[in-house]
């Protein structure tokens, strides 16, 4: 989409956030565009996740630190259901490791919270154009592709670089088994509550260790909570299963 059809077109925007005074601080602005349109709003994954199903807007901004379903998982399902929705990740969660997995897992741009409003715009723009952005960075598919490559020598060695998609996103499952770890349950309560065997729990663990490139559960858990993957306040204090055998 060029920037002159931008003016006649009119680009639907769906912003998913917990904070109410954030995501209507980002409308306001965003509204001050004749062509840019704010349809939806969500408090939560889940509840954005379903607005975007219904709406399928052009733009989705989406935080990482969410309610029920994080970010990231929310990327996925919509990658998942091939909804024609270009998604933009504003959040405070900034590490080198956040964005690859962010960006693998089908977001169209990275930006800190911290951004300015017309430069958020510019990225709407870059976005709707093909392009992908990581903060200041302005890639197309060649440059974006490469950019991956390097990155994952870069974290996780040339050898992991090697298997291709050792670095990557969890699976929804492997995502919803290290809440649960994150929350101080063992494996056999995983298991019961998820109505599978003890051993698919042992083996999605064991995924989970070495996409995430740590050696035990507990490393997995600080992992997700460093990276807004989990919700501190719905982790709990209680670590009893942390040492629980993979």
């Amino acid at each position: 989409m060029s920037q002159e059809s931008d003016q006649h077109v009119t680009v639907s925007i769906v912003i998913v956030d917990d904070h109410q005074i954030f995501r209507q601080g980002i409308e306001s602005n965003l509204e001050l565009h004749d062509d840019l349109q704010v349809v939806g709003q969500g408090g939560d994954g889940k509840h954005g996740l379903e607005i975007i199903r219904d709406l399928q807007p052009d733009i989705a901004i989406l935080d990482i630190n969410l309610p029920l379903m994080n970010g990231i998982q929310v990327i996925r399902q919509i990658s998942t259901d091939h909804l024609p929705v270009k998604v933009i990740m504003l959040t405070a969660y900034d590490d080198a490791e956040q964005v690859m997995h962010a960006m693998r897992a089908g977001a169209a741009a990275y930006c800190a919270k911290e951004i300015e409003p017309t430069r958020l715009v510019e990225v709407i723009r870059y976005v709707l154009q093909g392009r992908y952005v990581v903060h200041n960075q302005v890639m197309d598919d060649e440059s974006l592709a490469e950019w991956l490559s390097k990155g994952v020598v870069a974290l996780a060695g040339p050898y992991y670089a090697d298997l291709g998609d050792t670095f990557s996103p969890l699976s929804p499952r492997e995502m919803e088994i290290l809440q649960y770890v994150t929350q101080g349950m063992s494996n056999k309560e995983i298991a019961q509550l998820l109505s599978i065997s003890h051993q698919t729990v042992k083996n999605h663990m064991t995924s989970i260790l070495r996409k995430l490139a740590v050696d035990d559960r507990t490393q997995a858990a600080v992992y997700a909570l460093r990276r807004g993957w989990v919700r501190l306040r719905d982790a709990v204090a209680d670590d009893r299963s942390l040492d629980d055998d993979v």
